[in-house]
């Protein structure tokens, strides 16, 4: 793996473009990759953001590696997913980890405790003067 790069500026421009707090994209970066851009899981998932080859092209990211692109698209479905769970962040959450078919089933997070450690995960980071989720939605 390489060494990890400054994708900052590219948070601050998701997260401006769509709307989903830079803590959680933050969070997400760590949980999901731990910063690496170069990151390959056995599933297939790529990048920062572990997208898979079909979310990447459906988000319209050409190059999984490239910080930017994954990023952008890592939030911009993010922020579908968002819509889709009535901006409920924790249910995005888990649908971005464990797919929104599972949410929908389980009419909730998922009974998986990879998913269920990752929702944890990643609103444990949650800053304690950031009011845009105390009621779990963001708009």
């Amino acid at each position: 793996m390489t060494k990890k790069v400054d994708f900052a500026p590219f948070v601050r421009e998701a997260s401006e473009k769509y709307r989903v707090p830079e803590w959680v994209i933050f969070a997400m970066i760590e949980q999901e990759s731990s910063g690496h851009p170069d990151a390959k899981s056995p599933c297939g998932a790529q990048g920062l953001m572990q997208l898979m080859p079909d979310t990447a092209e459906a988000m319209q990211v050409r190059d999984p590696f490239d910080p930017r692109q994954n990023i952008m698209g890592g939030v911009r479905y993010m922020r579908s997913l968002l819509r889709m769970f009535q901006f409920n962040m924790r249910l995005a959450l888990a649908a971005y980890n464990a797919g929104p078919g599972h949410v929908r089933h389980y009419n909730g997070i998922p009974p998986f405790e990879e998913t269920q450690n990752y929702v944890k995960k990643i609103m444990a980071k949650e800053p304690k003067d950031d009011n845009t989720l105390n009621k779990e939605k963001v708009v």
